[in-house]
């Protein structure tokens, strides 16, 4: 049974990364197909964003009234429905139309999903889980190059996709009984270092947003996450950019390069997974932010090779890998089981957010300045998402110290 639905939840994953590249790989065709200016591809992603910000909100309460089972099977036949969606439109109107259910879908199924492993399940399968979602966003490019090479167009690419999460979709609704017979994981209350943590029952009742955002130490790893995805994002969208008018790196291995970047996070991922029970959640966030800030630095320095910089690109999206899939983990041990849900739903929307705001930012403010400043606008922010997760685990300590000397 543990086994059964670790392996659906596996392929749930995939599945949770099977859309995110297909609008960035179709656009080109799809906007000449549809007679609208290259620019209108933010709106989609805007309209996405916003949907799994607000799914994401919501998450706490859906999951309490519903269950993480119910919440993922819907969630994944919402998204399904806006693919196939996708697929059947022929005017971009239509498309903002159907990118409603697809946020929606997506932020909801996220957050359930990511707590429910946090409680359940060890370290190692988050970090696993969390390179599956690289392999779901890795193979769509893929499978929008061969739908348009082969003529079929781009809707077909929509459509497989769509057909593969409705096959998801039934095989959750069908391990809906499952959800609730698959105990706590043994080490669900506290991270693999041994920081105590609350102990109380997922179940203590509805957590509303605002009694959320007041748990010692929220903010922090809002800022955290937020700080985490917004490197990420920026990485991915200006690396190559930065390559070739900075460095003056040829476009086909600056984009090569730039593209190992995240192929540095999936690897990384399934690397880290092998370690993560290990070192615990702390060391993966510490030392993760650390090489993050290591590879910047090496994308900054003034050589003639470009060797170093490729490899700082690549050590950075290594860095990467640990920090989303660790401080989700570390979520029901830093705030108590009884907190997680509703924490990590706010995670989410901060991630999203993180993820939406920065690369225009950096856009603009390179804009004004250059886009030299890449590195050191990459490491402002690395530097920042590590001062606050340490600041909370020292918030972490003193409160269980405290709780241990009243105990006492």
């Amino acid at each position: 049974m543990y086994a059964l639905l670790l392996a659906i939840i596996y392929a749930a994953f995939v599945s949770l990364g099977l859309p995110d590249s297909l609008v960035g790989a179709g656009w080109p065709v799809m906007q000449r197909d549809l007679g609208v200016p290259v620019g209108y591809a933010g709106i989609i992603t805007a309209i996405i964003s916003a949907g799994t910000i607000v799914s994401s909100l919501a998450s706490e309460r859906l999951t309490r009234r519903l269950g993480a089972g119910v919440v993922t099977a819907v969630s994944v036949a919402l998204t399904a429905a806006a693919l196939v969606g996708f697929s059947l439109s022929g005017s971009f109107w239509l498309l903002c139309l159907w990118a409603v259910p697809f946020g929606l879908g997506a932020g909801a199924v996220d957050a359930a999903l990511n707590n429910y492993v946090a409680l359940h399940y060890a370290a190692r399968h988050m970090s696993w889980l969390h390179g599956c979602w690289g392999l779901g966003a890795s193979v769509s490019p893929f499978v929008m190059s061969w739908a348009i090479a082969s003529g079929r167009g781009w809707s077909s690419a929509y459509l497989t996709i769509g057909l593969v999460q409705v096959a998801l979709a039934v095989a959750l609704f069908a391990s809906i009984p499952l959800w609730g017979k698959v105990n706590p994981a043994p080490t669900g209350g506290r991270p693999a270092d041994g920081t105590a943590a609350a102990e109380a029952p997922a179940s203590a009742g509805h957590v509303p947003l605002a009694r959320a955002l007041r748990v010692p130490g929220v903010p922090l790893v809002l800022v955290a996450f937020f700080a985490y995805c917004a490197v990420e994002s920026t990485s991915i969208l200006w690396a190559s950019t930065y390559l070739v008018s900075v460095r003056d790196v040829e476009p086909a291995t600056a984009a090569a390069f730039a593209s190992l970047f995240l192929i540095g996070i999936t690897a990384g991922r399934f690397l880290t997974g092998f370690v993560a029970d290990r070192l615990g959640d702390r060391a993966l966030i510490r030392w993760g932010f650390a090489a993050v800030l290591v590879g910047v630095a090496l994308l900054a320095v003034p050589l003639e090779s470009d060797a170093l910089a490729l490899a700082g690109l690549v050590l950075a999206g290594l860095g990467s890998a640990p920090v989303y899939p660790a401080i989700i983990h570390s979520t029901p041990a830093n705030f108590g089981r009884q907190n997680s849900q509703a924490v990590i739903g706010i995670q989410m929307a901060a991630a999203y957010t993180g993820a939406t705001l920065a690369p225009p930012l950096f856009g603009a403010v390179s804009t004004g300045v250059g886009l030299w400043v890449l590195p050191l606008f990459l490491a402002v922010i690395a530097a920042l998402g590590l001062v606050v997760s340490e600041r909370l685990n020292r918030l972490v300590d003193r409160q269980a110290l405290s709780a241990q000397r009243t105990a006492a």
